[in-house]
């Protein structure tokens, strides 16, 4: 299955391809193999515009049910080794977005390096991995991808062996055989424990091992050490909105299996280290500290008596061993032959290890005291501590509420709480803020919501004593939007002591509000303000020093379109700058961006750098979700390279000088006030005006055939509901995208350049303005991967002719009108003509993704006219998987 090479020049692909091919033709036999080559030579001739090749219709006519399973594996398949073969030369990734570059761009600027040391003394940049369920593939298909690109690796430094002595082209053949019989599909649905597990995976296997080396690589870069300021984060276990299957044994269980996965990985480091320090007293002196380690080891064997560094080693060995069996509840794979007290917290157990690169260091020369094995574990502990990832808690202020009001009516205090104005509400919560009596009682009978959010809450106070406040420092409030929602969440803390009334009063763990709706994040500024002037609020904020603000792209953009979104997203970020000033309060913002368009993805370091002056100051937080976590983070080198990208972006973002005039920022947000207010009419008016528009949607897209995806452990829907509002974001999306349509990513804003009578203003800001460049870039990748073409064959799916016929055709003149005056705006003659690289990108799988849509459309009336045979519905979860893989970002 070799690609074209007018279609793509990259030899990796070429490589690949064949290699798939020769696979087909070997376990799938020849006549399956020239059926699959028939298909795909005449879809890429389609593409390529040879005469006679304007249909491929009769060669997937012709596939038998099993033949159409095979088929749909073969294309998936590509396009995973595609996605392999791009990320390995480049494409998906920025051009010159490191460290290194962020800093010359800085020094041109004048920005001096203490600059850049100061922002980073308070830094925090953190990817929270999230268990949105977007992510097709099984990770038993993602290890054999990374294998592949393990050897790929050989293969570029010319080396014809693995170190296991097979041959790289043969062992490249045998995974990829490997991949052709593994099943594809999820049998089962996931569970949580699932969930945790495989976030545990990229964690262990390339979080930390990436970390430490890239911070290895920035101390060079910077000409010191710099602090521990990225860190990873985490939602899986903790995040309860609509999910009744976390609870408080999931959270439980996640911060468990955390700790004895960072403790193994020290206690690996820490063997390792001990055979390489071999120190001997026989050949140099050894500081005191040492010594004085060696001696309290318990380690009296002979053979080391004169090797004070592995004598210390040891006996720093059986404390982490006692602190694996502490907080993970088992001994370790390795115990060890010595025993010793387990480390009270991570700062003592760094402790030692300093005492050994101290004396290092005071032996003379630069060879042992930097860097090396003993520096990455010294700089692991520090960003990893006991705990690895810090875990999010969420919830649903709706939630929040329900749970408040039942206490407070077991406990006497109001019989009604929801009855209560805001006013009322507030007064409320904050006596009982004040007051050190508890509100529930052992002898009163909750609700299972309640029962179930109290439980939770104590385990959470129970690993901060178990594992350390930083396993668990935010509290995150869904659909907030008001004071009331976070006070709320400060009195459920104070139930299980995280809350602590006094002068002043301490939070342990902070409530964060999520502004996910556009009237929500309108309203953001006043409710922070209002909330930061209670004294209780601004004393706590004293002692931390910042707040966090979520704001969420995925429900902005579904209450009112892409451009609408983006704009109120930024809109709220710079009005919530002054407040947080006024206040002398840090602003961090955590963005929660998935991997589509309408979801917020695309560039993040676009997106990082188009955030609003004064709004990122060095610390900022985004969630990494589903089929994203496997693309940026599937190896440590692709870590490291989207680890750059963040922690370069927020360096200029933070640093760089403003190039935008103030008088050109107000006629740019001007124009952009217009052109949201046009696209938020003409989005809201198809999606939640339009008679039918619901039907329509659940016919023309797979959104019913999704959910046996077995995907997550998420409902689709956060109420038992077909209303577009119940519907979460992630599905609606990633029904669109599998329609070809991409409606979340775009719509509205055609009508709104439409309208707009100055285009030499949009242009001018196209090309001065990184927001307004940021937003068209992402739209005309959108526009590029959407087919109207193949979306009117899914719009034949819609059993009202006149209502398909009226919807679609909005739909399809509203794609034109977009596509129209995004050229014009861009001055551009083709969509993604200043972008060559992502056009190949995309030109590459447009001839495999079309087969693959044309097939998932004949199964769906298949499967909808009442057929029956098991193969229909596998074919039809295969093809969305296969059209995922091939879009990439469609989730």
């Amino acid at each position: 299955m070799a690609s074209n090479p007018s279609i793509t020049n990259n030899p990796d692909i070429r490589f690949l391809g064949r290699m798939l091919g020769d696979v087909i033709r070997d376990y799938g036999g020849e006549d399956l193999f020239k059926r699959i080559e028939y298909i795909r030579s005449t879809s890429v001739d389609r593409y390529r515009g040879v005469a006679g090749a304007d249909a491929i219709d009769p060669g997937l006519d012709r596939l038998t049910l099993d033949e159409t399973l095979d088929f749909t594996r073969g294309f998936m398949l590509f396009s995973m080794l595609a996605n392999l073969a791009e990320d390995r030369q480049g494409v998906a990734t920025e051009p010159d977005a490191d460290v290194s570059h962020a800093l010359k761009r800085l020094d041109a600027d004048g920005i001096d390096r203490k600059a850049v040391l100061d922002l980073l003394a308070h830094g925090l940049i953190v990817p929270v991995l999230t268990a949105h369920p977007t992510e097709v593939r099984r990770k038993s298909m993602i290890d054999h991808k990374n294998r592949i690109a393990e050897l790929m690796a050989m293969k570029d430094q010319g080396l014809e062996e693995t170190p296991d002595g097979d041959k790289i082209e043969e062992a490249l053949l045998r995974q990829i055989a490997l991949l052709w019989q593994t099943r594809v599909l999820r049998r089962e649905k996931l569970y949580v424990a699932d969930e945790v597990e495989t976030a545990l995976s990229y964690l262990r296997d390339v979080f930390l091992p990436a970390l430490p080396a890239l911070y290895a690589r920035w101390d060079r870069a910077l000409g010191e050490r710099v602090p521990s300021f990225v860190r990873p984060g985490s939602w899986i276990g903790g995040d309860r909105d609509g999910n009744p299957f976390v609870t408080a044994d999931s959270l439980r269980f996640a911060l468990a299996r955390a700790a004895e996965t960072v403790l193994g990985y020290y206690l690996e480091a820490l063997h390792a280290l001990g055979a390489e320090l071999s120190i001997s007293t026989q050949h140099t002196d050894v500081d005191q500290a040492v010594l004085d380690l060696a001696e309290a080891s318990g380690d009296e064997a002979e053979s080391r008596v004169d090797e004070p560094y592995r004598r210390a080693i040891s006996g720093i060995y059986a404390r982490v061993s006692a602190t694996h069996e502490k907080l993970a509840g088992k001994k370790p794979p390795r115990p060890g032959p010595l025993t010793g007290e387990a480390y009270a917290d991570p700062h003592e157990f760094r402790a030692d290890l300093v005492k050994l690169a101290r004396a290092l260091a005071e032996q003379g020369g630069k060879s042992l005291s930097s860097g090396g094995a003993l520096g990455r574990l010294i700089r692991a502990v520090e960003t990893f501590g006991f705990h690895l990832a810090t875990l999010d808690m969420r919830q649903n202020a709706a939630v929040h509420e329900r749970v408040v009001s039942e206490l407070l009516k077991h406990a006497g205090v109001e019989d009604d709480y929801t009855a209560l104005d805001e006013d009322a509400r507030v007064a409320l919560l904050r006596r009982e803020l004040a007051s050190p009596r508890p509100l529930t009682s052992p002898y009163a009978e909750y609700s299972d919501e309640t029962a179930k959010e109290l439980a939770i809450l104590h385990a959470a106070a129970d690993a901060h004593s178990k594992y350390g406040r930083n396993c668990i420092n935010n509290y995150i409030i869904s659909m907030a939007c008001s004071v009331s929602d976070l006070l709320e969440v400060n009195l459920l803390l104070k139930e299980s002591g995280l809350y602590v009334p006094g002068e002043p009063p301490q939070a342990h763990v902070m409530a964060v509000p999520l502004f996910e709706t556009v009237a929500d994040l309108e309203a953001a500024p006043e409710v922070m303000r209002a909330y930061f002037a209670l004294p209780e609020i601004a004393a706590i904020n004293k002692e931390r020093g910042y707040q966090e603000v979520m704001i969420g792209y995925s429900d902005s953009n579904k209450d009112g379109g892409y451009l609408t979104s983006t704009w109120q997203l930024s809109r709220g970020s710079t009005a919530l700058a002054p407040v947080f000033e006024e206040a002398g309060v840090a602003m961090q913002l955590f963005h929660g961006r998935g991997g589509a368009v309408g979801r917020g993805g695309g560039s993040a370091f676009s997106a990082i750098r188009a955030q609003p002056p004064g709004t990122v100051n060095g610390r900022i937080r985004i969630t990494e979700q589903g089929e994203v976590i496997a693309a940026k983070y599937g190896t440590p080198e692709s870590a490291k390279t989207n680890l750059e990208v963040m922690a370069s972006a927020t360096l200029l973002a933070s640093l760089e000088p403003v190039k935008l005039s103030q008088k050109d920022y107000e006629r740019f947000a001007g124009a952009m006030d217009q052109l949201s207010d046009t696209a938020f009419k003409a989005y809201r008016g198809l999606v939640y005006d339009t008679e039918g528009f619901r039907s329509f949607f659940r016919q023309m897209t797979p959104i019913s055939e999704i959910s046996g995806l077995k995907i997550g452990s998420r409902p689709a829907s956060r109420k038992k509901s077909d209303a577009i509002e119940d519907l979460r974001a992630i599905p609606w999306v990633f029904s669109w995208a599998q329609a070809r349509v991409m409606l979340p990513g775009w719509y509205g804003v055609g009508q709104a350049i439409q309208q707009f009578e100055d285009k030499g203003l949009l242009r001018e800001m196209a090309e001065g303005w990184p927001l307004f460049a940021a937003t068209l870039e992402n739209m005309e990748m959108v526009l590029a991967k959407s087919d109207m073409g193949i979306a009117a064959r899914y719009a034949t799916l819609v059993e009202d002719e006149a209502k398909r016929d009226h919807i679609f055709g909005r739909i399809r003149d509203g794609w034109q009108q977009t596509h129209d005056g995004l050229l014009t705006v861009t001055r551009q003659t083709r969509l993604l003509e200043r972008h060559p690289q992502l056009e190949a990108s995309i030109l590459l799988r447009l001839p495999y993704i079309e087969p693959l849509n044309l097939l998932q459309i004949e199964l769906l009336k298949r499967l909808r006219g009442g057929e029956e045979d098991p193969r229909i519905g596998e074919g039809i979860l295969l093809s969305i998987n296969a059209i995922a893989t091939a879009l990439r970002n469609s989730g």
